[in-house]
């Protein structure tokens, strides 16, 4: 508890909550493990132990999920209007909005992210797809279909809530990614599960308790700390859940999907990337070499879309990666909780050692390390933004997902036609995101049409709204999260036929 006490940046209700005894919210109650076991929960700021949490394994998951599927079939929940769950929904982004504050030094604390970015972006992010879904609780239509049969049959479709969902949520972007996954599942009447990831569940026990304050019925919403193999796995498999949603990286998203065979329960992945940001010497480069920076370096490059590829025309490319090493070397960096910090640690030692060996391996085959490359201090998980030029297709940081502040700039050359340019931009199992700048609407859209990504950004990157869908071709994922789109992941879609 020393972490809490000496620093003087942590508000007291932050403080007085993270210091708390931590219980997992079950059937409407915050319970302990049946097995009375918990595991620490570290600050990437220096390593230490900020509080312990439950770690829940199958006899947890099996009450949480049968919980689940007695609020969803027999429970209040099924039987509440549309406009009520609505209400639910904008009561619980009140509560979040109401404590901005604290959920900023939350994810601050337990995943290393900057205070002020958290303050700005996560959590107003949060409170906004909850209004965005509770606005759709009252719009989930079904159709009326005129048969080729003939009149005397009258036809229509319903949209129904598929059910228990699994939702198993990264370590990124906590809170923002718990909203990401309740959000549609209640707007839609689904109960749910939620699998915390152990690095960061601060936030999402935090929200537990607002989902009680806010006055969701019992079972509707269950709130589980652990492991994966202890507690997601379970759960991904359990028979009585009907629907798995997973953010993660590719390799577990495989796994979830098997794991969902036992009982054929539908699958929805928002899986990892490799997302080129492509530089047209035509581009406002003052803007263009800023935004690429920021695609990479935002949230210590631990984002699924990171723009972790930069391609940049050869008659601008050294200045383009001038550019974005300069704006490297000036980042400050330091603890998340500093208010002038603008790249704070990576979230555990474990994802410090990932991105660390992925430069060292760029080293050792070859690459030219143009920016950073080294890790920054000597306690906490701080690694110096890095920018790798003279890297190679074969390459590890080229064709791997490195997760991590780190970008590898290559060059293309006069000659490449817009085709070759973007069979070279597709040359990856992901397509999750690009973005492309140029000042030529024309060069825009016929990019954006070839890049196979679900979503491609012209002259931005990581422009997100609770509107726009979001998700990825290939091995990027499956489905969509927000917008419309998503609430196709919780329906089922009935066809009634009466003759007349």
């Amino acid at each position: 508890m020393a972490t809490l006490a000496i620093d003087p940046r942590l508000g007291s209700h932050t403080a007085e909550f993270a210091s708390s005894k931590h219980q997992m919210l079950i059937n409407g109650k915050f319970v302990s493990a049946k097995s009375g076991k918990t595991f620490p929960v570290y600050n990437p700021a220096d390593g230490e132990v900020i509080c312990h949490v439950p770690e829940a394994e199958a006899a947890d998951v099996d009450l949480a999920v049968n919980a689940a599927r007695q609020a969803f079939d027999t429970g209040p929940w099924s039987k509440m209007s549309p406009s009520s769950r609505g209400q639910l929904l904008w009561k619980l982004a009140e509560l979040i909005e109401k404590h901005t504050d604290e959920f900023a030094e939350l994810e601050s604390l337990d995943n290393g992210k900057p205070v002020s970015v958290a303050r700005v972006a996560d959590v107003p992010l949060a409170v906004d797809l909850f209004r965005y879904m509770g606005g759709w609780t009252t719009k989930i239509l079904g159709s009326t279909i005129p048969l080729s049969a003939g009149i005397d049959f009258h036809s229509y479709t319903m949209r129904e809530p598929i059910g228990v969902v699994a939702q198993i949520i990264p370590w990124n972007f906590p809170l923002l990614m718990a909203a990401w996954k309740l959000g549609p599942a209640l707007a839609a009447g689904c109960t749910v599960v939620l699998k915390l990831a152990e690095q960061t569940p601060l936030s999402g026990l935090r929200l537990a308790q607002l989902i009680q304050e806010a006055g969701f019925p019992a079972g509707v919403v269950n709130v589980l700390t652990g492991f994966g193999e202890g507690a997601g796995a379970p759960l991904a498999a359990h028979d009585l859940v009907d629907k798995v949603a997973f953010t993660g990286s590719t390799d577990v998203g495989k796994l979830i999907a098997k794991a969902a065979t036992g009982n054929l329960k539908k699958v929805t992945l928002e899986l990892g990337g490799k997302s080129p940001a492509i530089i047209f010497p035509d581009a406002d480069l003052s803007s263009a070499i800023a935004g690429a920076a920021s695609a990479i370096f935002f949230n210590q490059g631990q984002c699924c879309c990171a723009g972790s590829r930069l391609f940049a025309h050869e008659s601008i490319f050294d200045q383009v990666v001038e550019g974005v090493s300069n704006i490297a070397g000036k980042i400050k960096i330091g603890p998340g909780l500093d208010p002038t910090t603008e790249l704070g640690p990576l979230v555990s030692e474990e994802q410090f050692e990932r991105v660390s060996g992925f430069i060292r391996s760029g080293k050792e085959q070859g690459a030219k390390i143009n920016a950073g490359g080294n890790r920054s201090g000597d306690r906490g998980y701080f690694v110096q933004p890095t920018v790798i030029t003279e890297a190679k297709s074969g390459m590890k940081v080229v064709d791997e997902e490195i997760f991590g502040p780190v970008v590898v700039a290559q060059r293309f050359s006069t000659d490449a036609d817009l085709e070759k340019l973007a069979a070279q931009a597709n040359d990856s199992i992901f397509g999750l995101a690009a973005s492309i700048w140029t000042k030529d609407i024309s060069i825009a859209h016929k990019m954006a049409r070839r890049i196979k990504a679900g979503t491609v950004w012209i002259n931005c990157h990581n422009v997100f709204d609770a509107a726009l869908p979001f998700g990825g071709y290939k091995q990027s994922g499956w489905g969509r999260e927000m917008g419309a789109e998503v609430l196709n992941n919780y329906t089922e879609v009935k066809a009634v036929t009466v003759k007349l």
